[in-house]
């Protein structure tokens, strides 16, 4: 793979992580929580959707185990593998989808506009970390991506 290294482990048990997006015309916003949790950890901001094309949309909506990567351009960051008809999608830090991505998923720590984001570095780094010690304890990271919806609608209409 030239120069990359991927870590995986045996896997025990998992971590889900879920991403509720919301799609606008410049970009897509999305709250990601760890399952269980009702606050999100952080939020996200992606390129627009745009029928899953390479280096031009956000990726489709499904289930994704994420793996950690190394690479000289983004040192330690995530992976989102298993996604139909793409490669090397990555979580890494950028505060402007249309600017920074291609494709992949940044943390950011406050949502400013559509695929804008702050302090991405501060959320990213949180987010590795809570990765990394779950993969230092052998479990499975799956990512869950869905529409965003109400939750106090889910609350009153299980």
């Amino acid at each position: 793979m030239g120069g990359v290294v991927i870590h995986q482990t045996a896997k025990n048990d998992f971590m889900q992580l879920i991403l509720e997006r919301e799609y606008h015309a410049s970009g897509t916003n999305g709250h990601l929580y760890i399952a269980g949790l009702e606050t999100p950890f952080c939020y996200t901001i992606e390129l627009p959707w745009q029928n899953n094309l390479p280096m031009r949309s956000c990726i489709p909506e499904g289930t994704y185990p994420i793996v950690k990567r190394y690479s000289k351009k983004f040192k330690q960051h995530l992976q989102v593998v298993s996604v139909p008809g793409r490669e090397f999608i990555l979580i890494h830090p950028a505060n402007n989808a249309l600017l920074q991505l291609k494709g992949c998923i940044a943390p950011v720590s406050v949502l400013t506009g559509e695929g804008l984001g702050t302090l991405s570095q501060r959320a990213f780094l949180r987010l590795y970390k809570k990765v990394s010690a779950a993969i230092e304890k052998d479990e499975t990271i799956l990512l869950t991506i869905c529409p965003r919806k109400n939750r106090e609608e889910i609350k009153q209409n299980p």
